[in-house]
């Protein structure tokens, strides 16, 4: 009699550390997903932030050029003028779309805590 109980015992228990291995290995997936999206997002935002940098830097080379020859012939200071203005409008775009991404504010582990806040919910719903 000791023996069935004692078996029942072990299989019990070894149904509930594989349920409770599942449920950590599915937990650890999805923390492995959340992982990569936060890296992709900083990914997005440092590219723009580089292109900002790039774009800023051109668009201050063209005001350069279009001082210096400010005194020229007055076609040629429109054509500067006009890059100047689009390196530097496209340099506050890309800075703008990198502040945007970055003030989205973070994910990361946020489904994952939500996954683990569910799972207690529903072990403590057992026990009651």
């Amino acid at each position: 009699m000791s023996s069935d109980e004692g078996g029942g015992i072990a299989d019990r228990l070894g149904r509930l550390a594989d349920a409770a291995l599942g449920t950590a290995q599915t937990r650890l997936a999805l923390l492995a997903v959340e992982v990569e999206e936060e890296g992709h997002r900083l990914g997005a935002a440092f590219f723009h932030l580089i292109l900002a940098a790039l774009f800023t830097g051109f668009g201050l080379l063209a005001l350069a050029i279009y001082m210096t020859v400010w005194m020229w012939d007055s076609h040629r200071l429109l054509a500067l003028g006009l890059d100047a203005l689009i390196f530097l409008l496209l340099a506050v775009w890309t800075a703008s779309q990198a502040y945007r991404r970055l003030s989205e504010g973070t994910r990361l582990f946020r489904d994952s805590i939500a996954e683990l806040e569910r799972d207690r919910a529903a072990l403590k719903g057992r026990h009651d």
